[in-house]
């Protein structure tokens, strides 16, 4: 019980919000925000679709080890990684057991494992491109390699409208909670507790879209007073938007090694397996 009303503690909307702020914001800091946005999208792509016809556990291994250092250069939030351990965990952890129930047996846990190191590649390197870049980087990064202004634009917006939106969730649900009263008596493990909130949680949804289709219809005005479908048609201003973008030295070095370590992975792996 003493457990579980720590994790409760820890866990609060203040801290979760925090946590959004610094990643959507605090990105500046990071040694992967320094490259160019083009290269890094390049990169991401490659991890993001090969790894999935890759059936080596030494590549995959290695590909892990490789997402991890990248990873802890990217600066990311604990918060972000203990929701993605804890999505790996829950999601392979259920295969398992399905699979034990419907007649197999340990050796199951093999091909999840394989698995289990594939979705850890993707997601660790999604989350370094999107934490440790900041999203008008990534958005330039978008549009220059051909991707669509209004898409591109829509990925910034979201990626930055996050925290806010979630502010405006906090609100809500801080309404709720003045206006409700909690169970006096929180059960096993504090699940009355944890069915109130989740009842909290379904109240606060529609007044939560309420408030996003208002904030959505502020920007739109405001971006468009400033020119902003004009913009996305002009190809001077696009050129004008872009022309921070350069390659440089650490660019090429960070593609590079990337290319050098992968290549050394597959050369090893023809002597291993």
């Amino acid at each position: 019980m003493e457990l579980v009303r720590n994790w409760f503690n820890k866990i609060s909307l203040d801290r979760i919000q925090l946590e959004l702020m610094n990643t959507a914001y605090g990105s500046g800091h990071a040694s992967l925000s320094r490259l160019d946005p083009r290269g890094i999208l390049m990169w991401y792509l490659f991890f993001a679709i090969v790894p999935w016809f890759i059936s080596s556990y030494l590549i995959l291994g290695g590909m892990c080890l490789f997402m991890i250092a990248t990873t802890w250069l990217s600066r990311v939030s604990p918060f972000i990684i203990l929701v993605l351990c804890l999505g790996l965990i829950g999601q392979v952890g259920w295969l398992f057991i399905i699979s034990l129930f419907f007649g197999g047996d340990i050796s199951s846990a093999l091909p999840l494992l394989k698995l289990t190191m594939k979705l850890s590649v993707v997601s660790l390197a999604s989350i370094t491109v999107f934490s440790g870049m900041d999203p008008e980087k990534i958005s330039d990064g978008l549009l220059a390699l051909g991707v669509p202004a209004a898409f591109s634009f829509s990925l910034s917006y979201g990626y930055r409208i996050l925290p806010v939106l979630f502010e405006e969730f906090r609100n809500v649900l801080l309404s709720y909670r003045l206006r409700g009263q909690a169970p006096e008596r929180h059960g096993i493990l504090y699940w009355r507790l944890g069915v109130h909130y989740l009842k909290l949680l379904v109240y606060a949804f529609f007044p939560l879209m309420l408030a996003t289709a208002k904030r959505s219809r502020t920007t739109v005005e405001a971006l468009e007073t400033r020119g902003f479908s004009y913009g996305m048609r002009n190809p001077a201003a696009k050129k004008l938007k872009l022309a921070h973008l350069k390659w440089q030295r650490h660019d090429f070095a960070f593609l590079g090694g990337s290319a050098l370590y992968i290549a050394v992975l597959f050369w090893l792996n023809q002597g291993v397996f």
